[in-house]
């Protein structure tokens, strides 16, 4: 404890070779360029999603410690952003340290829930615009270049994009399994 209060523990980074478990992406098999392509889709992809639901559905959350779709939107728009200047760190910058995104202390102080989501994909939509732009400017040989956050892990650039992208897929899947809770009506709040 510091201060009073609990120091909550950062999650370590899935791997170089990561494989998910739950969406099925094998990081091995990625290539940037089919990381970028589905990445430049997640926007138009969360509206087809969210197409003509209503907002106070957007903000229940299905069940406690799961967060809500908006919150799950924001938390991609911050994702692209975030990875922007992760990216760019790496390449400007001898092993730059990343600092962790603190997931849930940004829901909670920027207060994901009370978001008008329309305004949200437009944000989210620069930020991918913005992170695939910077993707671009990476030199062939900025590929291999590393960044790290605990001791002993150190990520490639590469992994980055991998990451960013499994980060849209990923959560695009929990923000179905939201929905269809809240559709089905076994959502507590």
């Amino acid at each position: 404890m510091t201060n009073g209060r609990q120091l909550a523990a950062v999650p370590p980074l899935p791997g170089e070779q990561h494989a998910c478990p739950t969406c099925k992406l094998r990081y091995v098999e990625l290539t940037r360029d089919m990381a970028v392509r589905e990445i430049r889709e997640v926007p138009e992809s969360l509206r087809e999603v969210l197409a003509a639901v209503a907002a106070e559905v957007l903000r229940r959350r299905p069940r406690p410690g799961v967060w809500s779709v908006t919150e799950y939107v924001c938390h991609l728009r911050d994702v692209y952003a975030v990875y922007t200047v992760r990216l760019h760190r790496t390449q400007t910058e001898d092993c730059p340290v990343l600092e962790p995104m603190l997931n849930d202390l940004r829901a909670r102080r920027f207060r994901y829930n009370e978001l008008d989501v329309s305004a949200v994909l437009e944000e989210l939509e620069a930020n991918v615009t913005g992170f695939c732009e910077e993707v671009a400017s990476v030199e062939p040989d900025g590929w291999r270049r590393v960044a790290r956050r605990l001791p002993g892990q150190q990520r490639t650039a590469l992994w980055l994009v991998r990451q960013a992208m499994h980060e849209g897929r990923h959560h695009l899947g929990d923000i179905r399994e939201v929905m269809s809770s809240l559709a089905d009506g076994s959502a507590t709040s």
